[in-house]
């Protein structure tokens, strides 16, 4: 029962807290988890949850998914921060949800908040007890925790992702709270137009803490009109609300690489813009990115446009050169580039097989003919004995061989059809070389 200060700390509450959904029905989006005939909504429902890691982005339930479980289950429940607590309290927790098993049959739940800071040693401590079912593990995380976890953890535990909350989500809780007689504004005749409520769900970016926070600003810095109700323009919405940092973690940013680079090959300039632009706001060093521009320069487009390869490199001598943001320019420019330019993997294709070629090992002595004359008594051992000068002969070629002895897998590079390679084929076909046509 809460005596009198525990209510007014609870009414001091930020509104946030105050409006934190207690049931399920109250819950707010991640419906492809927790909608009605979900595994995950059975599993609470029927208070049979196994151990189990929340993984998303913040403000989108994962704490107040645990919170709802900790109310509707009728088995213990204990909760630690990743952060503060240490071995000694991972085992206090275990002895005391091992006597609690043994003496009354009851199982405890152990909620840990930002589980990915556990270390190795902390996350081992608990294993036996997952194992045996003393205690149902909920991690709960924004980091990836393929990533940031240790694999022993998460192979026993089944994951859910928490996506962000759709912008029609965000609306449903900023409403609710001005609604809500008991733990939000009901009795305060708040009005909010549309498109102040728009702006919050849109710059809230699926964070339902952001956006209750923005309004709980907006509505305690606003002067009551004369009628007594409380009027919150577009306005006043713009300026309780900024625009929230990008929470960045490893996961994220090889995501959004991954988008980057995708859009490279795929010649999609705007997609591969808009990715830069992300990227940029979220704070990843812009030499990251020029990386992976010069990459797909060769891998994506080769000789298909020689020129692309160069716009990358300038771009990125621009970008130490001058920094950003004027080196903005330079890099859009050479993303452009790769973008629009003809496509072909044929480099790549090539080296990979040449260094599938040399791992095979077997290496035979070098050709007679090719090897190095450059000192003194090579030509009493017979190097270079047979070789063909080739700017002696017409076209400044001559066919010989060149290639290693025990080399297979030829031809290693097959130029494509594609912009400044279909001339190069037209070139080697002159020259006495048969290119297969591209599938």
């Amino acid at each position: 029962m809460d005596d009198l200060f525990s209510m007014g700390a609870s009414n001091l509450a930020p509104l946030a807290d105050r409006m934190r959904p207690r049931t399920l029905s109250e819950f707010v989006g991640q419906e492809q988890i927790i909608g009605k005939g979900k595994l995950l909504r059975r599993a609470i429902e029927a208070d049979r949850l196994t151990s189990s890691i929340f993984w998303g982005p913040p403000g989108t339930g994962k704490t107040t998914l645990a919170s709802i479980i900790a109310e509707t289950t009728r088995s213990a429940f204990v909760k630690l921060n990743a952060v503060t607590s240490g071995v000694a309290d991972v085992r206090e927790v275990l002895k005391e949800a091992e006597n609690r098993l043994k003496l009354y049959g009851q199982p405890t739940y152990l909620l840990l908040d930002e589980c990915h800071r556990w270390s190795k040693a902390q996350s081992d401590s608990i294993l036996p007890a997952i194992e045996r079912g003393v205690i149902r593990f909920i991690g709960s995380t924004t980091e990836n925790p393929m990533i940031a976890m240790t694999p022993a953890i998460v192979s026993r535990c089944r994951l859910f992702r928490f996506e962000q909350l759709k912008r029609e989500d965000i609306k449903r809780a900023l409403l609710a709270a001005i609604a809500d007689h008991e733990r939000g504004y009901g009795d305060l005749c708040v009005r909010i137009d549309g498109d102040a409520l728009e702006h919050i769900a849109r710059v809230a970016n699926g964070d339902a803490r952001s956006a209750l926070n923005a309004l709980e600003l907006a509505v305690l810095t606003t002067p009551m009109e004369a009628d007594g109700s409380t009027h919150i323009t577009l306005a006043i919405a713009e300026e309780s609300i900024q625009s929230r940092v990008v929470q960045m973690d490893e996961s994220l940013l090889y995501d959004m690489l991954s988008a980057f680079c995708k859009s490279l090959r795929g010649s999609d300039s705007d997609a591969a813009l808009a990715w830069f632009a992300r990227m940029n706001y979220a704070g990843i060093d812009p030499r990251i990115i020029m990386r992976r521009v010069i990459v797909h320069a060769s891998e994506d487009v080769g000789l298909a446009n020689p020129m692309a390869l160069q716009q990358a490199v300038a771009a990125y001598q621009a970008l130490e050169a001058v920094g950003m943001p004027e080196a903005r320019l330079a890099i859009t420019q050479a993303i452009i580039a790769v973008c629009e330019s003809p496509k072909s993997n044929a480099v790549v294709m090539a080296v990979e097989k040449a260094f599938a070629d040399a791992e095979k090992g077997g290496f035979q002595p070098v050709p007679q003919h090719l090897r190095d004359t450059h000192y003194r008594g090579a030509e009493a051992l017979g190097s270079g004995e047979g070789y063909k000068y080739a700017h002696d002969y017409p076209g400044h070629f001559v066919r010989q061989q060149y290639r290693p002895v025990e080399a297979e897998g030829f031809p290693y590079y097959v130029p494509s059809q594609q912009g400044f390679e279909n001339e190069v084929r037209q070139i080697r076909k002159e020259r006495g070389f048969d290119d297969p046509p591209e599938d």
